[in-house]
Order: C-alpha cells, then sequence, then structure tokens
C-alpha cells in the first residue's frame, strides 16, 4: 500500500509539474509572440485602420464605466481624435437588460465629442476571443487598434492574429488596479485557454447579421 501511495504521490507532482510548466511556456508564447505589435498612440495614428476596437470590462451598479474601464475609453477617444481610425467599436457584455456596458461605453465617446454615428456597439463580446471573432465576421473589420491594459493585450493580439486579422494594440493608462494578483493569474490561465479556442476556432454564442463597421455606428443601437 504504501509504495502504491508513493506512485501515485509522484505521479500527482509529475502531473502538477507538467500542468505548471504548460502554463508557463504557452505564456511565454503568447507575450513574446505579440509584445512587437503593442505601439504607442502616435505610431497608431500612421496604420491607417479601419476600427479603434475598445474591449469592455466592470460598469458600475449606476451604470457608469469603472476605473478600468474608463482608462480604455480615454485611450480609445484619444486615438480617434489622433486619427488611428474613423470609427470606434465598443464591444463588451450586454448580455442582460439590467447590465449593459456598451451603452455607457458608447456614451462615454459621445459625451466627448464623438459622433453617434462613429461609435458601434458589439452587444456580443462576452469574452476577449468573442469580441474579436465577431470585430472581423460581423463587423468586417481587416485592420484593427486594440485597446485595453497592457497586462491584457497580449492575448488580445494573438486571438486577433490567429483569426486573421491585422491588429496593433495600445495600452489604456499604466495604472495597478484593486485586485490586480487575482487578474493576472486570471490573466495567465485565460491565455491557456484562448491558445486552445484559437487552434479549435469555435464561434462565439452570437453571430448574426453583417455590420460592417465602415457604415453608420446607429444600427448597432438599442
Amino acid at each position: 500500500m504504501k509504495k502504491i501511495l508513493k506512485r501515485i504521490g509522484i505521479f500527482l507532482l509529475v502531473l502538477g509539474l507538467a500542468g505548471g510548466l504548460t502554463v508557463v511556456g504557452l505564456n511565454l508564447y503568447v507575450t513574446q509572440s505579440t509584445k512587437d505589435r503593442i505601439i504607442t498612440a502616435e505610431e497608431a495614428a500612421q496604420q491607417e485602420a479601419d476600427c479603434i476596437l475598445v474591449l469592455g470590462c466592470a460598469v458600475l451598479s449606476n451604470g457608469q464605466p469603472s476605473r478600468m474601464l474608463q482608462d480604455r475609453l480615454d485611450r480609445g477617444i484619444e486615438l480617434y481624435e489622433a486619427g488611428a481610425a474613423p470609427k470606434l467599436l465598443m464591444s463588451g457584455d450586454h448580455g442582460q437588460i439590467q447590465y449593459d456596458e456598451v451603452s455607457a461605453m458608447k456614451q462615454t465617446a459621445m459625451e466627448a465629442g464623438i459622433p453617434s454615428q462613429d461609435v458601434f456597439m458589439d452587444h456580443a463580446g462576452f469574452s476577449t476571443y468573442e469580441s474579436l471573432y465577431r470585430a472581423k465576421e460581423i463587423f468586417q473589420a481587416e485592420k484593427v487598434v486594440i485597446v485595453t491594459q497592457r497586462y491584457h493585450l497580449y492575448r488580445a493580439l494573438y486571438i486577433a492574429r490567429s483569426l486573421g486579422l491585422e491588429a496593433w494594440g495600445v495600452a489604456a493608462e499604466d495604472v495597478r488596479y484593486a485586485g490586480q494578483t487575482y487578474r493576472d493569474l486570471r490573466e495567465a490561465l485565460a491565455r491557456v485557454k484562448d491558445v486552445g479556442n484559437c487552434i479549435l476556432k469555435p464561434e462565439p454564442t452570437y453571430l448574426g447579421e453583417v455590420i460592417p463597421v465602415n457604415g453608420n455606428g446607429d444600427l448597432t443601437n438599442d
């Protein structure tokens, strides 16, 4: 019995080490293979992208953007005003009537003076993978500038490349947000998951009719 338990213990240890090495290896691959696609706002203005894709995250209970989301929006608005792209694509979670990331995102852009027709909303951007998939298939984007925090950009750029999008990333303001350690650990696992998604290429939760991002963003209004 002791020998059996010892063998089981060794097997579990080896399995754990193998799993840990896999996570570390895939994270290094994702970050190192995309780091050169992270550019400055000034460089982004030279890329002639179809749209600036702002990835959504939490909104507060009063419907206002969280600090993290506000920083993404501020960068996206800055890029639009600098001429990085003629359209903004706000992609986030609007899977429930009472929770709406994308309307808050569009409202913020409009309050900054951006015309409503230049701001598209992707109401079914439930994950980074789905946001990039839908940017290509639903909104017909070919070249995008992605805006999110730097730690998140590596995965977004990896997914974009795997799906056939030409993409650059511009990081939102470099801030250490509350709960960032947990977020970093979660991101490490999400990179592993999305490497698998990029191999299998599952369809997102929703597809729907095509709404070209070079048209009128008001077509995406509720």
